[in-house]
């Protein structure tokens, strides 16, 4: 049998940093779906111009924090932690007042 057929991961760069994104998410998600069963969500009108539950601002968090990164990437040099913070106030906002 050919080692390459199955299951491989060996086309990612499997690093702590990556890692640790993929589990962050992993957690997230599991997280908001506890918290859909336990305390169901409800929409609401926050600054953004659409009633939104708690998964659609957790998705805009989420891809709005992609955007930040490809931009920082982009335009600095900077570390990319600096990123990360400004996506983690980001998603703050947008969860608490989105």
């Amino acid at each position: 049998m050919n080692a390459e057929a199955g299951f491989n991961l060996a086309w990612m760069a499997w690093t702590q940093p990556v890692a640790i994104f993929f589990a962050a998410i992993v957690v997230m998600l599991v997280v908001f779906g506890v918290l859909q069963f336990v305390i169901p969500t409800y929409e609401r009108r926050g600054f953004l111009p659409v009633p939104t539950t708690r998964g659609d601002r957790l998705f805009m968090s989420l891809l709005g924090s992609a955007f930040i990164h490809l931009i920082w990437l982009a335009f600095s040099d900077a570390s990319l932690l600096i990123a990360s913070a400004i996506s983690v106030a980001y998603a703050a906002v947008m969860m608490r007042w989105g």
